[in-house]
């Protein structure tokens, strides 16, 4: 079920190594989710299905944007799994909503039937955690909302090159403004190809805890919200191209 261009998803953190994903959240209790899709056969199935699924609870449906920002807020789900297509307001501006709350926000992830969909890089620079592609198996679905949960962040590189290219955003500039250092270049080159922190490590011949600080100076250059963001801004900016192979 899974596209050329989206497989492997590559789990990556925010100053940390591979994930080795846990069925709960990282207080050992489930991983609470709100559904958004304003598909109800969709967000039905989903439900019934993630349901099943260890370590993850269902603790509520969204219809619409305004839904999913009305109960994000007052259920305070750990993750939110966000359609972008929806009626009264879209899953871009839901999650830049949600994610501006000074008080825990949840972590976002965008579920999408298209991997080139426009909307998807607008809803990451907006500061989604990930996005994972409806046609998955709900395995891998489960998957991405355990990985978002505990802090991470998850990629599928040759999707996300393929959309940035189709449809550059207005963050376009923000690199060359960010004064980052060539190493610091290097590695949100790294960064991008979806290589882990240990890999980076090893390609560069640097210690982990080096490569920490250098992915730490880049989101706070760049203004990025998570690695994830930071990456699409890379591509926008054309520090990485499409083809880019490390």
């Amino acid at each position: 079920m899974t596209s050329p261009d989206a497989s492997p998803a590559v789990r990556t953190g925010v100053g940390t190594g591979p994930a080795t994903t846990s069925p709960t959240s990282p207080t050992g209790t489930p991983v609470t989710l709100l559904i958004a899709d304003d598909d109800e056969v969709t967000r039905s199935g989903l439900r019934t299905l993630l349901a099943a699924q260890p370590g993850i609870a269902v603790i509520g449906e969204a219809a619409d944007g305004v839904e999913a920002v009305e109960q994000g807020r007052r259920l305070r789900p750990d993750v939110v799994l966000m359609d972008v297509r929806m009626p009264r307001c879209n899953g871009i501006e839901a999650t830049r909503q949600l994610l501006a709350e000074s008080a825990g926000p949840p972590k976002v992830v965008v579920i999408t039937t298209f991997e080139n969909d426009g909307y998807v890089t607008a809803a990451l620079s907006a500061g989604a955690s990930g996005f994972v592609l409806k046609r998955l198996p709900v395995r891998q679905i489960a998957e991405a909302v355990r990985v978002v949960a505990a802090g991470e962040a998850i990629l599928f590189p040759a999707a996300l090159r393929r959309m940035v290219a189709a449809r550059p955003l207005d963050s376009a500039e923000a690199l060359p403004r960010a004064a980052l250092t060539g190493r610091e270049e290097e590695v949100l080159r790294l960064m991008a190809t979806g290589l882990s922190n240990p890999e980076i490590a090893e390609s560069l011949t640097v210690s982990l805890e080096t490569v920490k600080t250098h992915v730490g100076n880049v989101l706070t250059k760049l203004g990025a919200q998570n690695r994830t963001h930071a990456v699409v801004i890379a591509y926008e900016s054309g520090l990485v191209v499409p083809g880019f192979a490390g």
